[in-house]
């Protein structure tokens, strides 16, 4: 069942200094290059406006754009870290960046992140820190596991309208707790599954439900919805 979960979700929980524990979901290699892209087309517009107001300034200008471009190498994602809690790359695919206990990062820590970015970009393309991030079970670059920082995704709330919520009735199968928490966590990310990676999940479930392929999904579905009160 321990592998159940973890096909379906890649999370993991912190406790806080109030004992209360808090799921987590790190951001993957995927979105992080995708937000990296944004962040860089948003520099490059930056530099470029820099580049066409100093052009006529000569050498000084020159130097003026050198500075300017350290500046917003190395400072642009700081300066939006510590006062938003991500870049805007970050910011449009719904990452922040925090601290390992999840709270808020500081200039500290967003300082020495980045700065550790001259590892993460060796040999070329930022290899070093993809390599990292797959390898890391919270999918940790070289400069989160310095600065004690991780990626991740800010949860929304949404309703379980992906549920089953038709009005046949389903009779609820003898079930252990945790059972019920894979059944109901299924059907919260069924919406994001294609169909055959729905249909080998519930097959992993088939002997509690007696009921496997798209019947066994639709099955699925229906007991977590009686689960979850939605009847």
């Amino acid at each position: 069942m321990q592998l159940f979960m973890s096909m379906i979700k890649n999370t993991y929980e912190i406790e806080t200094a109030e004992g209360i524990d808090i799921t987590i979901m790190p951001a993957g290699l995927a979105v992080r290059s995708y937000a990296f892209m944004v962040d860089f087309c948003i520099r490059a517009v930056i530099l470029f406006a820099l580049a066409m107001l100093i052009s006529f300034l000569g050498e000084f200008g020159m130097g003026l754009f050198l500075i300017g471009f350290f500046l917003v190498e190395w400072f642009y994602p700081v300066l939006f870290e510590i006062y938003k809690g991500a870049t805007p790359g970050k910011s449009s695919f719904g990452l922040r960046v925090v601290y390992d206990n999840g709270l808020p990062i500081t200039f500290a820590g967003s300082l020495t992140r980045n700065l550790f970015r001259f590892i993460d970009i060796l040999p070329v393309a930022y290899a070093i820190g993809a390599v990292s991030i797959l390898l890391n079970k919270q999918s940790k670059r070289i400069g989160d596991i310095v600065a004690g920082t991780t990626v991740i995704y800010i949860a929304k709330k949404t309703k379980p309208v992906f549920f089953n919520t038709q009005n046949e009735a389903v009779e609820l199968p003898l079930m252990t707790t945790q059972q019920q928490q894979l059944i109901v966590a299924f059907a919260h990310r069924s919406k994001y599954l294609s169909l055959a990676r729905q249909i080998e999940l519930a097959a992993v479930l088939s002997p509690v439900i007696n009921a496997g392929g798209e019947e066994g999904i639709a099955k699925l579905k229906a007991i977590a919805t009686a689960i979850v009160g939605k009847r």
